[in-house]
């Protein structure tokens, strides 16, 4: 963080988390509550619709931003770079950590400017908070239900979306990530 804010020293730099996570008609079962001796029914889904919700995250902040997706690739991966680059504010550069997925690491990928890309090492997703978010959706707003279809997904994804990525407070307890935090 010290090497990018001395290359940028008129700008605030943030660390922003990214990650994709894919959501579709199989679903999740979990826990329930339920009366003793009692056996919950949970959906199970047999079909095979699905998206991708890519997300970033700054956990200091609170703020995120995302973007819904029937597939995942390196021209998907753009599009969102640009729209990230767009929502940050003026005098904003952010550091942005993500995995070393193929997409990621493509030599097509193309950087804004107000953006400098961290890779997190390899095999090591818990050390990015937005999977702390991926499990907060699961267990709070996707699981043991039934999608119809593709637009019923969009619209859960977007509901849960709404409900705890767009509430600072959620982002900020669900992805906070002490390590990531700057002392000064």
């Amino acid at each position: 963080m010290d090497e990018v804010q001395s290359k940028h020293p008129d700008k605030k730099i943030e660390a922003w988390f990214q990650d994709e996570a894919r959501f579709g008609q199989q679903g999740t079962i979990t826990r329930v509550w339920a009366l003793r001796g009692s056996r919950p029914r949970a959906v199970r889904q047999t079909r095979y619709e699905w998206l991708y919700v890519i997300g970033s995250v700054c956990p200091h902040t609170g703020q995120s931003i995302g973007l819904l997706s029937p597939y995942i690739n390196t021209d998907v991966m753009n599009v969102y770079l640009r729209q990230f680059s767009g929502e940050l504010a003026a005098d904003v550069h952010a550091v942005l950590v993500w995995d070393q997925a193929g997409f990621h690491e493509s030599k097509d990928i193309k950087i804004p400017d107000n953006v400098t890309i961290m890779p997190l090492p390899a095999y090591s997703p818990e050390l990015n908070p937005v999977e702390n978010l991926w499990h907060y959706f699961r267990s709070h707003y996707w699981s043991n239900r039934p999608y119809s279809d593709y637009d019923d997904l969009c619209q859960a994804a977007i509901k849960a979306w709404q409900k705890a990525a767009l509430d600072p407070e959620v982002v900020k307890s669900v992805c906070r990530a002490e390590y990531a935090e700057r002392k000064y």
